[in-house]
């Protein structure tokens, strides 16, 4: 059974497999999620590009992109067998491109059409199928629509809906901007958890401190953050003790970066570029010493055709560490 008290956000261009296992060296418990995966790249592309994953990353979701129930069901069936620990589908991305696709944030206004993916999805797996969706879209955003697109979904056979407390735009503002532009409603999300207490309600969006985070389990059922976790990612450190009690020593940075190494040598040889990888790790030092050379040398030295291990040495070294 998955434990999603905490859980990291699906960013695009963000959590690809090099991010998640770098968050798993930092906490052994919080569930990942992948970048959103539309069905067509997985049927129709490099499927093992798109669903490759380490070992260490479990528990780890897998978030779908699409809007075709046979389609989507195909995809959970391939998910389940590369070993996902739970596939989700996207109902909350509200760029243009997604829109145009008719998928994403969208859907909200379609219930039906996301209940009768759930339903295909859920029929060809026996992991959770889960939904990630907004508190509305445009102008519809009133309670009776947010609950009846639950109360519909959840009929098809979900249980589990992770809601960004923001309505979406879909008309007038960037994927950027949706982000940060409409208020935040925490409320209208404690409210969907008291009228559905049966559902697990996880609740996402502007979370920047653990404080802030642990504070909404009185609420919900669990916490999802985001692009907080991806630039300052050492704040994961305390949520193994935080939010699943896990009394092991916390670990260091020095130690996520030992663990790192070894990665790292590994995937050189597979002909993995350096960037793809310390592109993700310059945040791990936010407001120590020498953080500002650290992420220079990374982002300067660590693009270069031919670096390796000793870029991440000589980067280290600036904030008064040998590895």
């Amino acid at each position: 059974m998955i434990n999603r008290r905490f859980s990291i956000a699906p960013m695009l261009d963000w959590t690809d497999r090099h991010e998640r296992y770098f968050l798993r060296l930092i906490s052994r418990h919080a569930l990942l999620y992948t970048e959103m995966v539309h069905t067509n790249a997985i049927l129709r592309g490099d499927r093992q590009r798109f669903l490759e994953f380490n070992p260490a990353e479990h528990p780890l979701a897998l978030q779908l992109g699409g809007s075709e129930p046979a389609d989507l069901a195909e995809c959970a069936r391939i998910a389940e067998g590369y070993g996902y620990d739970e596939v989700n589908l996207n109902v909350g991305c509200p760029s243009e491109r997604v829109k145009s696709g008719q998928f994403g944030a969208c859907l909200m206004a379609t219930p039906q059409r996301v209940a009768d993916c759930v339903s295909a999805m859920q029929a060809a797996v026996s992991i959770p199928v889960t939904v990630k969706h907004r508190t509305g879209i445009d102008e519809l955003d009133s309670w009776a629509h947010l609950s009846g697109f639950v109360e519909t979904v959840a009929d098809a056979g979900c249980g589990v809906f992770i809601v960004h407390a923001r309505k979406a735009w879909l008309k007038g503002l960037s994927p950027k901007e949706n982000r940060e532009v409409p208020p935040l409603h925490y409320d209208v999300v404690y409210r969907l958890k008291q009228a559905y207490p049966q559902l697990e309600i996880i609740i996402n969006g502007g979370l920047t401190s653990l404080d802030t985070a642990i504070a909404q389990l009185e609420h919900v059922d669990g916490v999802m953050m985001g692009r907080e976790a991806y630039h300052n990612p050492y704040i994961l450190a305390e949520v193994d003790r935080l939010f699943y009690d896990d009394k092991a020593e916390i670990v260091t940075r020095e130690a996520v970066l030992q663990g790192l190494m070894s990665y790292i040598a590994a995937e050189l040889d597979k002909g993995t570029k350096l960037h793809a990888i310390t592109r993700h790790i310059m945040g791990l030092y936010q407001a120590v010493p020498g953080a500002r050379a650290w992420r220079r040398h990374l982002s300067e030295q660590g693009v270069k055709q031919a670096a390796g291990l000793e870029t991440l040495v000589e980067a280290a070294k600036f904030i008064g560490v040998d590895i």
